[in-house]
């Protein structure tokens, strides 16, 4: 076998890249690939079948897994590559076919192909793709795939012929238009009495190892190549039956042959739709493919079939020696991966009807015009809500940037393994399968994505000091309360952040950042540790990129996906840990509350950051969890342990995610677009005519509720993103000291600092209390709000891993190390005006002199600064930046997820478990593990707001009548 660096010079020899780059035309590729999916769908559509077929080739005439490819024993010597060699013999599954991606009769004009797939080893297979025409219609992909789209969904001869000479023209030109055309009818003139008689050419070039490119054909041999004189009928079947009959009573044969490359003029391996002539290219016979006599009409056989035509067939499924070479064929890896994806209902297509396309323009440049006079949530609400759906749209386009590192060129692999049956009713404990066709999509180790184009500058790092931008801007002076809600949203908001993101870091003593201390202070970077000038933390551990890259791209060790990986742990082996032993289907409790593990920290999915919010949180959600399962258990008693754990695991995630949604959100964005606009996130849009037509008129997809239209990851791979990650630094949320407070009669229980209540202190404190006090302590303090000069004293002085850090310094310094751009380049990237001016940031006098004293210039405030210091539109809780990559953000955890949109259903939750989530909400929850605090919630409100408070009562007894 031929090295890998001699498998780069023959490919830098032999090809060309479109786009001028491996990357740049994988980029084009996977926009083909989109393509072509909903080529499978008109074809869907204009067949009139349930579900959509192969993009080509989609009628069989013949699939059969006992065919044999044997080698000559003569082998010529330069062609003895890898598994070809002389005298061996492998198995082989073949599948003969009409070219069309739409079913017709045999009789009517199309090309013919052939698939096969050699079976080497377990762990080795080739799969050779061919039809009987010795060149294509098309020099590339892009030529393709226009062609595919013109002759989508034509199943009448009219629609052909407009596909053919109008709407292909408009695509690639007249000229090249005609030409193709010109192939196409030379292919399809041809008559076909038999496939057995056919001649099948590769068309596209591959590699033979060392013996470079070459073209391969099949060609008949014997009696294959005579076939019955008028076989030809009217019967719409009559290929097949023509084997049917061949096949009863001989072997049906072909040869092998490979054409060599000579030179780039005579045997391009760029362009298809110039033949490699036998005169210039001598075709060589390597083996013969045999497709024993056999009949047909058996269950075995009709078995047999059945499982050819759910196979998908691919050139890429190869070994590196054997891979293809060429445009059509570097393309042809994404494109039948995503054909194949799409018919087996892996991946999806959502296609904007045209009148949301022609309206949509016009009516989104009128929005952007107006919003720079007025901004979106000072319009009427039913124009905010409008506004507010084509800010998405421009959020979608621009501001979804792929950092996944792709294949490119696309590399020869195996054919991929079944999927897990099991992975498709149940969430993998690490996110991968969510994704059926990308199983790392989202996965444990998956890369955060961008919002913005990251901004790597180590010359800024410590500019200006973050030390000081922190005791400037940030320290809290005095509590600034956010009196629309209480503390169970700043602990829900936590519990939410460690189930989507976790950055992971060097132990401490590793690798490490070092911010300079202004001036005269000194910190202590570890508990009884010396003074320092410098502050020292862990610094975050990154992925290694190529060449000269800058080390922005890093891992999420928790998965992308609302998965409730919080508390049921990011691997089975956690997970398993967390469970009931013996398998069992619920979630350990020690007398309802969490087991402690011998670090005094509780047990469960992540417990980083540990404090009696968060012990809520996950005390509450372990119950529920346990809540489910009595259910199912009592519902389907014949449901196995296992089951009703993954089914439990699947409410317990998608009730999170929409408590999350409809109620925390609008909580903490308390405006009526807003609440609106995530209720018609989950259920659709409000019963009204006029909005429904709206919707109608301008976006469709619209008008249900998320959970009942399919995934869709608007063209890049799903994750969470850095940008995300730094609007949701809310650290301010959390109050620095706590009254408990017994709910019945409203007494003062103990006044308790966050160091009491954080860490191992936690679980003393909550046992202590009782979970119902606990909550009920929690319901009716506010949180802080989320602005400057309120960051929690508690955190800028904080032990964790045996490190003492301020944590607002590390969101200062994480922040510009992974590359978010300062706040004005930000608030720009999100289609905002920039600001010129610090008094056009913030309309306090102090902040405003404060900022100018820190800042040289109002470029050159932090992010994390602007956010805070930005003025919300009225009754949010965050800036209105914030709040756009909130918007583009939100409603993408629940489109990309599939089991929270086309397997959010019963036959995967249960009916049981669909009722549980439609009818539930926090309030539910909270019940259902504290009934006794029913008459504390607020009326009208989310369990967000502030509950009502119980006056104490004097001697702790009943209030006399």
């Amino acid at each position: 076998m031929a090295d890998t660096g001699q498998h780069q010079q023959s490919q830098q020899s032999y090809e060309r890249y479109q786009g001028g780059s491996p990357e740049a035309e994988r980029r084009l590729f996977e926009r083909l690939a989109q393509e072509l999916m909903k080529v499978q769908e008109k074809n869907r559509r204009g067949a009139g079948a349930a579900v959509p077929g192969r993009a080509f080739h989609e009628k069989a005439a013949l699939g059969v897994e006992n065919a044999r490819l044997r080698f000559h024993d003569e082998l010529p010597d330069a062609l003895r590559q890898g598994f070809a060699q002389p005298g061996a013999e492998y198995p082989a599954t073949v599948r003969l076919s009409n070219a069309s991606g739409i079913r017709q009769a045999d009789g009517a004009p199309d090309l013919r192909g052939v698939a096969v797939r050699v079976t080497v080893s377990t762990e080795e297979s080739h799969d050779l793709l061919a039809t009987n025409h010795p060149v294509s219609h098309a020099r590339d992909a892009r030529e393709f795939v226009a062609f595919a789209k013109a002759m989508a969904g034509a199943t009448t001869p009219l629609r052909k012929a407009f596909g053919l000479l109008v709407k292909l023209p408009l695509a690639v030109g007249l000229s090249t238009a005609t030409r193709m055309r010109r192939n196409v009818r030379a292919a399809a003139r041809h008559t076909v009495e038999s496939l057995a008689g056919e001649t099948y050419w590769s068309r596209g070039a591959i590699l033979w190892g060392e013996a470079g490119p070459v073209r391969y054909l099949l060609r008949p041999t014997g009696s294959a190549t005579t076939a019955k004189p008028g076989s030809r009928s009217r019967d719409p079947q009559y290929l097949r039956r023509e084997l049917e009959t061949r096949l009863a009573r001989q072997d049906v044969a072909f040869e092998l042959c490979v054409q060599r490359y000579v030179d780039a003029g005579r045997t391009p391996v760029e362009d298809g739709s110039v033949e490699w002539l036998e005169s210039v290219a001598p075709a060589l016979p390597v083996a013969t493919l045999t497709v024993p006599s056999q009949d047909l009409d058996t269950a075995e056989a009709r078995a047999a079939g059945g499982r050819v035509e759910v196979t998908g067939f691919n050139p890429w499924y190869t070994t590196d020696d054997f891979r293809p070479l060429g445009n059509l064929n570097r393309a042809r890896k994404a494109a039948y991966e995503a054909s194949s994806a799409y018919r087996h209902g892996l991946r999806f297509v959502t296609e904007e009807p045209l009148r949301n396309k022609v309206l949509g323009a016009p009516v989104g440049a009128a929005f952007r015009l107006l919003n720079r006079a007025v901004p979106w949530h000072k319009l009427p609400l039913a124009a905010s809500l409008l506004n507010l759906v084509f800010l998405r749209k421009v959020l979608r386009r621009f501001n979804l940037i792929d950092t996944d590192l792709h294949e490119a060129p696309p590399k020869a692999g195996p054919v991929p393994a079944p999927i897990d049956e099991r992975l498709r009713t149940a969430r993998s404990y690490d996110g991968t399968y969510n994704d059926l066709s990308a199983p790392r999509m989202g996965a444990v180790g998956a890369p955060f994505g961008r919002n913005l184009k990251p901004e790597y500058r180590p010359d800024l790092f410590d500019t200006p000091n973050p030390v000081t931008v922190s005791r400037q801007l940030l320290y809290r002076d005095t509590f600034l309360p956010a009196t629309s809600l209480n503390v169970l949203a700043a602990a829900w908001i936590q519990f939410q952040v460690h189930d989507w993101v976790n950055h992971p870091r060097h132990k401490p003593g590793g690798k490490a950042v070092e911010v300079p201390l202004p001036p005269g202070s000194t910190w202590h970077n570890t508990p009884g540790g010396p003074a320092e000038h410098v502050m020292r933390f862990a610094e975050n551990e990154g992925i290694e990129l190529p060449g000269d890259q800058p080390p922005l791209l890093f891992a999420n060790a928790a998965s992308h996906w609302w998965d409730g990986s919080e508390v049921y742990g990011e691997s089975e082996q956690t997970a398993a840990y967390l469970r009931e032993p013996d398998g069992g289907d619920k979630l350990r409790l020690e007398e309802g509350h969490l087991p402690i593990g011998q670090n005094g920290i509780p047990l469960t999915g992540f417990a980083e950051s540990w404090w009696l919010g968060l012990s809520a949180m996950h005390t509450l959600f372990a119950r529920e969890h346990n809540a489910v399962c009595d259910a199912l258990r009592q519902a389907y008693p014949s449901m196995s342990a296992e089951s009703r754990y993954h089914t439990a695991r699947l409410v317990v995630s998608a009730l999170i995610a929409k408590i999350h949604t409809v109620e925390w959100t609008p909580a903490i964005l308390a405006t009526e677009a807003i609440d609106l606009g995530l209720h018609t996130n989950w259920d659709g849009p409000p019963q009204s005519w006029l909005n429904k037509l709206g919707l109608w008129l301008l976006e469709a997809h619209s008008l249900t509720g998320i959970p009942k239209t399919l995934p869709d990851h608007h063209g890049v791979p799903y994750s969470l993103t850095e940008d995300f990650v730094t609007v949701y630094r809310m650290h301010p949320l959390i109050p620095d000291d706590y009254e408990m407070r017994e709910h019945r009669f409203g007494q003062r229980l103990e006044t308790l600092t966050f160091n009491d209540v954080q860490g191992r202190a936690a679980e003393a404190a909550i046992r202590k209390t009782g979970l119902a006090d606990t909550l009920y302590s929690l319901g009716i303090a506010h949180p802080g709000a989320i602005t400057l000069h309120n960051f929690p004293r508690a955190l800028q002085r904080f032990e964790r891993d045996g490190e003492i850090i301020d944590l607002s310094v590390v969101d200062l310094v994480r922040t510009r190390r992974r590359g978010v751009p300062r706040y004005n380049d930000f608030r720009a990237g999100l289609h905002k005006e920039r600001i010129r001016r610090f008094e056009d940031l913030s309309e306090d006098p102090e902040t405003v002199a404060r900022l100018k004293d820190v800042y040289r210039s109002v470029d050159e405030i932090d992010t994390v600064v602007g956010l805070f210091a930005e003025n919300p539109p009225h009754g949010f809780g965050f800036s209105d930046t914030a709040f756009r990559i909130f918007i583009l953000m939100a409603t993408r955890r629940l489109q990309s997820d599939r089991f929270l949109t086309v397997d959010f259903r019963p036959e995967i939750y249960t009916p049981l478990g669909m009722d549980w989530v439609q009818k539930g909400g926090m309030k539910s929850v909270l019940l259902r593990h504290a009934p006794e605090l029913a008459g504390l919630l607020p009326r009208g409100a989310s369990a967000f707001a502030p509950w009502r408070q119980v006056p104490p009562v004097s001697g702790g007894g009943h209030a006399g009548g």
